[in-house]
């Protein structure tokens, strides 16, 4: 027997107001796992920013909203520019207003051995990962201090922040930073009234993948092997991405949730067989 699945897409988790008056940034907002967290913040009454850098994902992102009946517009950036971050925060707040939310979303990962991976792949995915999280919660900070006015922080992690994975040196390396980065800045702008926490999503299957991830995508193979017997519904992500930026969360900060169905802690003596990462990504 699996776990049981969660109510049905479009059930409310919270009241629908929760989010009424408020800001919501999500960065790579317009697809995937951003999308699915920014279509539940609208359902709770959000004005949502999609920020992402391809105008295409922008529109996706503002569509999806838009069929929930909510409020959105796009915003170009690249979050490893600070510049193009503060400009980023100018036009959500002539758009929609000052943020109340940020989640760090953005993510850059691929497949690819340590030793043929180039210095530029290391920092363009540490660059977006872990520098445009710093970058975007910096900011956010900075305004919501100087207007004297509460925030949230939903960063996106992973579960092999904590284990690493082969084929994953950069992005396991940047998430486990991203994770620590949680942890200090929930420490430094609690006396702000600013939460930041962090959520670590397992396999959530979608059709927004890289190529080379989307072939190896197989929802009931990947079933088999999780403890819950599933894999996650998109729309659940959304539930606790908004649970933990809610004010029904209002004293948890500093707190990494793992949304993966025990998958990350499936452990015992008997391991499946190896298979060197050469093989699986020659």
């Amino acid at each position: 027997m699996a776990l049981p699945t969660p109510p049905a897409v479009g059930t409310a988790m919270l009241p629908p107001d929760t989010y009424a008056g408020q800001v919501v940034v999500v960065t790579g907002g317009g697809t995937g796992l951003g999308k699915a967290m920014a279509i539940e913040f609208a359902r709770a009454g959000a004005a949502v920013a999609i920020v992402s850098r391809k105008p295409d994902h922008r529109e996706a992102g503002i569509a999806a909203i838009e069929s929930v009946g909510g409020r959105a517009i796009g915003v170009e950036v690249d979050v490893r520019d600070s510049e193009a971050v503060s400009a980023m925060f100018d036009q959500v707040e002539q758009g929609l207003g000052p943020a109340d939310v940020l989640v760090n979303n953005a993510a850059g990962n691929f497949p690819v051995q340590a030793t043929k991976m180039s210095p530029n792949a290391w920092r363009s995915v540490v660059d977006i990962v872990l520098n445009g999280t710093f970058l975007c919660s910096t900011e956010f900070a900075r305004r919501a201090i100087a207007r004297d006015a509460p925030g949230a922080i939903l960063n996106i992690g992973a579960t092999y922040s904590w284990t690493g994975g082969p084929g994953t040196a950069h992005s396991a390396a940047a998430k486990a930073g991203v994770t620590n980065l949680t942890q200090s800045l929930a420490v430094e702008w609690a006396p702000k009234g600013i939460r930041v926490n962090c959520l670590a999503p397992g396999r959530f299957p979608h059709g927004d993948l890289p190529e080379v991830l989307l072939k190896r995508q197989d929802p009931e193979a990947d079933a088999k092997r999780i403890p819950a017997g599933r894999v996650g519904e998109l729309h659940e992500l959304g539930y606790a991405a908004t649970f933990m930026c809610s004010p029904y969360a209002a004293y948890l900060s500093g707190h990494t949730l793992v949304l993966d169905g025990a998958n990350w802690l499936r452990r015992g003596l008997t391991m499946p067989e190896f298979t060197p990462i050469d093989e699986q990504f020659p």
